[in-house]
C-alpha cells in the first residue's frame, strides 16, 4: 500500500494532497513546485514564469542562505493558512518556487524518484522589467505528472483544487502504525536482554540490526556493500497495519468534520452527481450547483462504498488466482531445469544421428559423381580420336585431289576422275549432321535437390519431446468472436488455442458449409446435419473468405491437427453476409487508362477509344441493384453499362466480347449488346445528370435496365449463369459516379423464402 501513498513528484509520502481534476493526488508543496504561470502577453514565449506581486527582499549580504531559506519558509506558511485576508494572494504567490533565488539556470524537465519528469519552475529574474501595461492577467496551468493533462488556475490558485482529506488521515495512520512498528522491532543479533530496537533491515540477510549490531557484524564494506539497508517494516499485528491504528480516529468520532472549499463556514451535505463532488446547502441556493442533480451526501457515500466493495471482490479473485498462478510457476521452474537436460541429450543425439547419415550419403553421391566424370571423359577421348582419324584421311584425299586438278592430260584425269569424284562424295558424307557435335556436354546430368532437405532442417522442430511419452492430438481451438466479422460478402474468422495447451500444433482446418439455406445439409432422423467444406488449411490463425454470397447465412468451425491426428471441432459460429452489396471500381483490374477518384467511385478516362472498367464485387446468386449517375456527358459519346466476367476484353466497348452483357446509349436511343449483337433498340437516351440503374436478378437470371428510374425495354438478357461483375465501358466524353448498397426497386422485389 506504501506506493499508494507516495507523491508521484517528491516520492515521499503525501503532504496536504490535494485531487486534481484527472482524479490524481500531488502535495501541495510539489504542486506550487510544478505549476506554469505565463502571462498572455507572452503566450508565443517559452513558458517561463513570471511573479506577479513584488520580488521578495534579496537576502543581506553576509546573511547566508539560511535568510532565503527563511523567507520561503514565511510564504509557505502563508500559503498554508486556510483563511485570513492574504491567503488568496498567498496562493497565487505559492505558484512560484520560493525556494528558488532566482539566478538558477532554467531546466526543461526534472526527474522525481518514482521516474515522473515534471516541469520545473523559473522565477523572472530580479529587476525584470514589468508587464507592459495593457497585458492581459497571466494565466496559471498545472500539470498532472502521471496523465500529462493540463488543468488551469483560476483567481483563488491551489486554493481551488479539493484537498484530499481522507488520504491525509489514511497517510497519517500509516505513518503511526510505521512508526509503531519500528519501535516493536528488536535486533536479531543483540546480546543483550531485553535486545535493543532494530534499526535497519538488510534485504539480502533478512537480518534486523541495531545500531551497534549493524556497524559491528554488517558493515559497509567487502562483501556487504551491495547489501541493501531499508528501515524495520511494519509487521501485520503494528498498530496502522490495519484498522485505524493507535492515533487515529474513527470516521464518526472527533474527526473534524470538512469544510466547503467555496463556503468556509458551511459543511459538506450533499453530493453533485454532475460534477462528482460535495457540495453544501448554500452552493445549491447560490451557487454553480443550483441547477445540478444533487443527492443526499450519506446515500452517496454508501452507493459508492458498495461499489468500490464490488470491485474490490473482483480484485481480489484475481489476486488470489494470481497466488496460485505464481505457486505453479515456482513449481515449474524445477521441472523445466529437469526437462531441459533430458530435451539437450535427445537433441544431441538425434542431430548427430542426422549428420552421420547425411555423411554416409555424401559418400555415394561423391561416388555417383566420379563414375559419370570418367564416362565423360571417355566418350569425349574416343570421339577426339575418332575425329582425328577421319580428319586426317579427308585431308590427304584433298590433297591428292589437288594435285590431280594440277595436271594438264584429259585423258588421264578422265580415267580416274569418276572414281575420285565418288570417293570425295562419300567423304562428304561421311560427316553427317551431328558427327561434327559433341556426344556428352560438359554439364553434369546429375541434380541434386537439396531444397526438400533444407526446408526440413529449417522446419526441423520438437513434435514429440520424449520417445517414451506420445504427443496427443490437440485441444479444441477457441474462436475469437470479437475478431470475427462479415463485410459485404467477405468473412474474417480468428482463433487461438487455449492458454497452458502443451500438445504440439501443426496447422489448422477451417470449414465452411454452403449458407444455401438446406441445399447441401442431410437430414438423419428428424436432425440436420450440415454439410461443411474445407476452405483453409494451415498455421495462421487469421482467415478471410471472399466470394461468399449475399443475404446469406453461414456456419463455421476450425480444428487443429499435428502427428498425432486431428483435434475435436471447434464451437459453430454463425456469420450473416450483408443484404445489399457495397463496392467500388476496381483499379486494379481497370484499363490502364481509367481514371479513379473519390474513393474509387467516379471513374473518367484518358482515351478517346472505348475502356472497360469493373466493380469489386462478384455476384452468383440473389437480386441486386445499383445505379450509376452521368457526371459529364460530351459530344454524344457512347457509354455501356452492365455485367461481365472477370477475363472480359478491356480495350473495346463492353458487350462486344462474350464476356459482357450491357446496353450501350446515346443521347436519344439505346441497345443490348452481346457477342458484337445489337437487339431491342429503344428511344429515349442519356445526358448529364441522368441516372443508369442495373438490375440483375440472378433468382430469375435475367438483367434489366433502368434510365432514371423507368425501365428502359424489355428484359435485356435471359437465362444467364455464372459469375457476374458490375461493368462500364466510357471514353474521355463520359464521367460517371457509382452508387451502391441499394434496395432492389419495389416493383420487382422478390419476397425472401425461409430457409428449410
Amino acid at each position: 500500500m506504501e506506493e499508494e501513498l507516495k507523491c508521484p513528484v517528491c516520492g515521499s509520502l503525501f503532504r496536504e494532497p490535494i485531487i486534481l481534476p484527472c482524479s490524481h493526488n500531488v502535495c501541495l508543496p510539489c504542486a506550487r513546485t510544478i505549476a506554469v504561470q505565463t502571462p498572455e502577453s507572452e503566450q508565443h514565449l517559452p513558458p517561463l514564469l513570471h511573479s506577479r506581486g513584488p520580488a521578495p527582499p534579496a537576502a543581506a549580504p553576509g546573511a547566508g542562505p539560511g535568510a532565503a531559506a527563511g523567507s520561503a519558509a514565511c510564504l509557505d506558511s502563508e500559503s498554508a493558512a486556510g483563511g485570513g485576508g492574504g491567503g488568496d494572494h498567498a496562493d497565487k504567490l505559492s505558484l512560484h518556487s520560493e525556494t528558488d533565488s532566482g539566478y538558477g539556470s532554467y531546466t526543461p524537465s526534472l526527474k522525481s524518484p518514482n521516474g515522473v519528469r515534471v516541469l520545473p519552475l523559473v522565477p523572472a529574474p530580479p529587476g525584470a522589467a514589468a508587464a507592459p501595461r495593457g497585458a492581459g492577467p497571466p494565466s496559471s496551468s498545472l500539470t498532472c505528472p502521471q496523465c500529462h493533462r493540463s488543468a488551469s488556475l483560476d483567481q483563488r490558485g491551489l486554493r481551488g483544487f479539493q484537498r484530499n482529506r481522507l488520504l491525509e488521515a489514511i497517510v497519517q495512520r500509516y505513518q503511526q502504525g510505521r512508526a509503531a512498528a519500528a519501535a516493536a522491532a528488536k535486533c536479531q543479533l543483540c546480546d543483550r536482554s531485553p535486545p535493543e530496537p532494530a534499526a535497519v533491515l538488510c534485504e539480502q540477510c533478512e537480518v534486523l540490526y541495531c545500531a551497534a549490531c549493524q556497524l559491528r557484524c554488517h558493515p559497509a564494506r567487502g562483501p556487504f556493500a551491495k547489501h541493501r539497508l531499508t528501515p524495520p517494516p511494519a509487521h501485520p499485528g503494528a498498530p496502522g497495519g490495519g484498522g485505524d491504528g493507535g492515533g487515529g480516529k474513527g470516521a464518526g468520532g472527533g474527526r473534524k468534520l470538512p469544510t466547503c472549499a467555496e463556503h468556509d463556514l458551511e459543511n459538506y451535505s450533499m453530493y453533485c452527481v454532475s460534477c462528482r463532488s460535495p457540495v453544501c446547502y448554500q452552493c445549491l441556493e447560490e451557487g454553480k450547483h443550483n441547477k445540478h442533480d444533487v443527492k443526499a451526501l450519506g446515500a452517496m457515500w454508501k452507493q459508492h462504498k458498495a461499489q468500490l466493495s464490488q470491485a474490490l471482490n473482483g480484485v481480489s479473485d484475481k489476486a488470489k488466482e494470481a497466488k496460485e498462478f505464481l505457486v505453479q510457476l515456482k513449481n515449474l521452474l524445477q521441472q523445466i531445469q529437469e526437462n531441459g537436460l533430458d530435451y539437450e541429450a535427445c537433441l544431441v543425439a538425434q542431430c548427430d544421428a542426422l549428420v552421420d547419415a547425411l555423411t554416409r550419403q555424401k559418400a555415394k553421391l561423391l561416388t555417383k559423381v566420379t563414375k559419370e566424370r570418367e564416362h565423360k571423359l571417355k566418350v569425349v577421348w574416343d570421339q577426339i580420336n575418332h575425329c582425328t582419324l577421319k580428319l586426317r584421311q579427308s585431308t590427304g584425299l584433298m590433297e591428292y585431289c589437288l594435285e590431280v586438278i594440277k595436271e594438264n592430260d584429259p585423258s588421264g584425269f578422265l580415267q580416274i576422275s569418276d572414281a575420285l569424284i565418288k570417293r570425295v562424295q562419300v567423304s562428304q558424307e561421311q560427316w553427317v549432321k551431328g558427327a561434327l557435335e559433341p556426344k556428352v556436354s560438359a554439364e553434369f546430368d546429375l541434380t541434386l535437390d537439396s531444397e526438400p532437405l533444407l526446408q526440413s532442417i529449417h522446419q526441423l522442430d520438437f513434435i514429440q519431446m520424449k520417445c517414451r511419452v506420445p504427443v496427443s492430438v490437440p485441444p479444441v481451438p477457441l474462436l475469437q468472436l470479437e475478431k470475427c466479422c462479415t463485410r459485404n460478402n467477405s468473412v474474417t474468422l480468428a482463433w487461438r488455442m487455449p492458454p497452458l495447451s502443451h500438445n504440439p500444433v501443426e496447422g489448422y482446418i477451417l470449414e465452411l458449409d454452403d449458407g444455401d439455406g438446406g441445399q447441401f445439409r442431410v437430414r438423419i432422423s428428424f436432425s440436420i446435419y450440415l454439410c461443411f467444406f474445407e476452405v483453409y488449411v494451415g498455421k495462421e490463425t487469421l482467415c478471410t473468405i471472399d466470394g461468399l454470397h449475399f443475404n446469406s447465412t453461414y456456419n463455421a468451425r476450425v480444428k487443429a491437427f499435428n502427428s498425432s491426428g486431428v483435434g475435436p471441432y471447434s464451437k459453430t459460429v454463425i456469420l450473416q453476409t450483408s443484404d445489399v452489396a457495397w463496392f467500388t471500381f476496381d483499379p486494379s483490374s481497370a484499363h490502364r487508362d481509367i481514371v479513379l477518384s473519390n474513393d474509387n467511385q467516379t471513374a473518367t478516362c484518358n482515351s478517346y477509344d472505348d475502356r472497360v472498367v469493373l466493380g469489386t464485387a462478384a455476384f452468383s446468386k440473389g437480386v441486386h441493384y445499383w445505379e450509376l449517375h452521368v457526371d459529364r456527358y460530351d459530344n454524344h459519346p457512347d457509354p455501356a453499362f452492365g455485367i461481365a466476367r472477370i477475363n472480359v476484353v478491356k480495350d473495346m466497348m463492353l458487350g462486344k466480347d462474350d464476356k459482357a452483357w450491357a446496353m450501350y446509349v446515346d443521347n436519344n436511343r439505346s441497345w443490348f449488346m452481346h457477342c458484337n449483337s445489337h437487339t431491342n433498340r429503344t428511344e429515349g437516351g442519356v445526358s448529364k445528370g441522368a441516372t443508369v440503374g442495373v438490375l440483375l436478378d440472378l433468382n430469375k437470371h435475367n438483367l434489366t435496365f433502368y434510365i432514371n428510374g423507368q425501365q428502359q425495354g424489355p428484359p435485356a438478357f435471359e437465362n444467364i449463369e455464372g459469375v457476374f461483375m458490375p461493368a462500364l465501358s466510357l471514353n474521355r466524353n463520359v464521367q460517371v459516379t457509382l452508387h451502391t448498397g441499394l434496395e432492389v426497386p419495389q416493383s420487382v422485389k422478390q419476397p425472401k423464402l425461409p430457409n428449410n
